[in-house]
């Protein structure tokens, strides 16, 4: 018995199976063909340069033959192969017809990225999934696995920490998540602060008013609430104090009432000064609080108060942590493959640490 068990096992994996007989015989794979006709679509958005974007979208499917003619994408492969591929390729050409162009991270995003099913797209979100829609016609809605947990978790719970490497979103999705927060008016104003820690939180000598000391340090905030507000109305805005970008330094003192905060580069914030700014939280407000852990660039006496967030705030009811990783960068691909190397380092430094 535990021979025949061992021989199907063997056989599984050969593509093999047995029939009423006792004999091995191979698995008939249903081969079907599919061709796409590019119909308002440019052949270049489709396979790019030198066909670079075929031969990435054929990578992610190397059991289907692809013969590309013009307008026309013909494949070959197993059916359920051939499903998976029209799934991808749809929300492809849906892109494409709408905006015309697709851009080189979001063709990786809707083609390469990988899902938690272990898949090769990301498919599009619906119209439901639309955080905002922002100035000249984008709609910014979740691009990445984790993303979409900040989002699910800032649903559930009044203060969120999103911690994770650069460019995976984590400050684009808080911004847009507030400024729906705004438009929707379940809360009155938006309060952006950012540690200054290259001035030392002492901006005291340089030249100009508030804003136009800690500008250089808040100007990724501008940039995410400009692809979201109208030119006009963010002055508006700002003028008004609806929104709001301050220095940490400046948040001290203050309780912020229905109002929607974020903190951006927490890694570079005290104990002390992420202690002092988690108990602004007013009532009817929410919280983000966004870092990445491995960039902390304050000095070797002072100790980051993300870290020890993460040590002891896990588990109380109406806090939620998301994890980002390398996976969910959305920046130019070699980014992710600049990260896991660093990672591989880091990893093989502690390794030869413990050995020495």
């Amino acid at each position: 018995m535990a021979l025949c068990l061992y021989r199907l096992a063997q056989a599984s994996k050969k593509n093999l199976y047995w029939n009423q007989y006792g004999f091995f015989i191979p698995k008939i794979n249903r081969l079907t063909e599919h061709t796409f006709l590019l119909e308002n679509i440019s052949p270049l958005e489709v396979y790019g340069v030198n066909n670079l974007r075929l031969q990435q979208i054929a990578e992610g499917f190397p059991e289907v033959k692809f013969v590309a003619r013009g307008d026309e994408l013909k494949v070959k492969g197993e059916a359920e192969k051939i499903e998976k591929l029209k799934s991808v390729l749809a929300a492809l050409f849906e892109e494409i017809r709408r905006k015309g162009r697709v851009s080189e991270n979001r063709f990786l995003e809707l083609v390469v990225s990988p899902t938690p099913e272990g898949g090769k797209n990301l498919p599009m979100a619906s119209d439901e999934e639309v955080l905002v829609h922002g100035s000249g016609g984008l709609m910014v809605r979740p691009r990445n696995r984790g993303q979409q947990q900040i989002v699910g978790a800032a649903h559930k719970n009044d203060v969120v920490f999103a911690v994770g490497p650069a460019g995976t979103g984590k400050t684009y999705i808080a911004v847009a998540l507030a400024v729906k927060a705004l438009k929707e008016k379940q809360v009155k104003r938006i309060i952006l602060c950012r540690p200054a820690v290259d001035a030392g939180e002492s901006l005291g000598f340089l030249p100009g008013d508030m804003k136009e000391k800690v500008d250089p340090y808040l100007r990724p905030l501008y940039d995410a609430l400009g692809d979201m507000i109208h030119t006009e109305k963010l002055k508006y805005y700002l003028d008004n104090n609806v929104i709001e970008i301050v220095p940490l330094a400046y948040m001290r003192g203050r309780t912020l009432d229905k109002a929607f905060v974020i903190m951006d580069e927490a890694q570079n914030a005290t104990e002390m000064q992420l202690k002092m700014f988690l108990t602004r939280l007013g009532e009817h407000s929410r919280m983000i609080v966004t870092g990445d852990d491995s960039q902390i660039d304050l000095p070797a006496r002072q100790r980051s108060g993300l870290l020890q967030t993460q040590r002891i705030l896990q588990g109380i009811q109406g806090i939620a942590f998301v994890r980002l990783t390398a996976t969910d960068v959305v920046r130019h691909r070699l980014v992710r493959h600049i990260l896991a190397a660093y990672e591989q380092e880091e990893q093989h430094a502690q390794v030869r640490s413990r050995r020495e």
